[in-house]
């Protein structure tokens, strides 16, 4: 067993209200994951706070609910298609930002993904923040 030190996350359904919550398509490409791992570092920052979309998908009220409380809701699209808002949408909940990583790197078919393209997306989503 590890002594290392685990750093817990704000319960979305608690503290909805207080957090800014990223909703992320993580998708099959290199922009999928670059916008979860710009995601899961500000999640480790302490900027926002990243959340399930799945159970949004198949209408799980706890979860519709975190993204309608949400003090700031930002959705990460991996790729043009626009999945995690379009789940968004057929949810009823509307966004505060939008954001579509193919716009921001060029989608590739690879999972290879470069640490300058990850903190490229994470600016954009830090500049929904401040927005």
């Amino acid at each position: 067993m590890s002594n290392r030190q685990v750093k817990l996350l704000p319960i979305c359904h608690k503290e909805a209200d207080n957090l800014n919550i990223l909703l992320v398509c993580g998708g099959a490409a290199n922009v999928g994951l670059a916008g979860s791992l710009a995601a899961f570092d500000l999640t480790r920052e302490g900027k926002a706070r990243m959340c399930c979309i799945t159970p949004i998908g198949v209408n799980m009220e706890p979860y519709v609910d975190i993204a309608k409380r949400a003090r700031k809701l930002i959705v990460i699209n991996g790729c043009q298609n626009q999945c995690a808002s379009k789940v968004l949408e057929q949810a009823g909940v509307k966004p505060d930002h939008v954001i579509v990583v193919s716009e921001i790197i060029k989608k590739i078919p690879t999972f290879d993904v470069s640490e300058e393209d990850v903190q490229l997306v994470k600016r954009k989503i830090e500049e929904a923040l401040e927005d």
